[in-house]
């Protein structure tokens, strides 16, 4: 006769749900505590060009692989040293490379978050959410691939909280990680390419000027797809008020 498993306490089902989100908590605690803030710098860059670009031209897949590691943790643990991160893979790596690489990091570890969160709370708050938060979450569920992509083309909110939001609102994990994956790789090739240019900048003994993303000729066409990502969404509304 098998003997029925005893049940687990709440409260230790709840810290193993925690856990998830309360390790990627310690890991942005220990970036200050440590002081690793003063390591994700151009300054930190430029004094170690020599030994990366070395790095990089003798062992080109190793230097890919920490790269992207390197990545996922940072956008894992909400570190904020994702810019400066998307321009040393430009300058590493160049601007196709680069990029490529860091859309694959930057999504796996927006990935890693977003199950994060949803193994911890995702349950909990939909179950309590008054009615505003299910009237979200009901246009989430409708138009949620258009609407991610609108949040990733566009960095109107931090991209941190759009890895959390989504899991909150019952966004399906493939058009997460979809609309995720193309939303950030017009963004992500801008910043690569500006990467890719920091080796003259440096030798001139000037500062990057990243401001030029947000110049007309490029914030322009990713706000236009922005729109393009939008239309959908307008057309099923105005096609249900008429049929209304």
């Amino acid at each position: 006769m098998t003997e029925t498993p005893p049940e687990i306490p709440a409260r230790g089902l709840a810290l193993r749900r925690l856990a998830p989100l309360l390790v990627l908590a310690a890991g942005l605690v220990a970036f200050f505590v440590f002081d690793l803030d003063r390591y994700a710098t151009l300054d930190t860059l430029r004094d170690n060009r020599q030994a990366l670009g070395a790095l990089v031209a003798e062992h080109l897949l190793l230097a890919a692989l920490l790269y992207v590691l390197a990545y996922v943790a940072i956008v894992a643990f909400s570190l904020p040293a994702a810019l400066v991160a998307t321009l040393t893979g430009g300058f590493l790596f160049g601007t196709w490379l680069g990029g490529t690489l860091t859309v694959v990091g930057a999504t796996i570890g927006a990935t890693a978050i977003f199950l994060a969160a949803k193994t911890a709370l995702g349950d909990v708050l939909r179950a309590r959410a008054g009615p505003g938060l299910r009237k979200l979450e009901a246009g989430f569920g409708r138009n949620a691939f258009n609407y991610m992509l609108v949040l990733r083309l566009v960095p109107v909110f931090p991209f941190f909280l759009v890895n959390l939001a989504p899991a909150f609102l019952g966004v399906p994990l493939r058009t997460y990680v979809a609309a995720t994956f193309i939303g950030i790789i017009p963004g992500t090739f801008v910043y690569a390419s500006l990467g890719n240019g920091l080796g003259a900048v440096f030798d001139a003994g000037r500062d990057p000027d990243l401001g030029l993303f947000f110049e007309p000729q490029i914030i322009g066409p990713v706000l236009a797809l922005a729109v393009l990502a939008l239309v959908p969404v307008i057309y099923k509304r105005m096609t249900g008020a008429a049929k209304a």
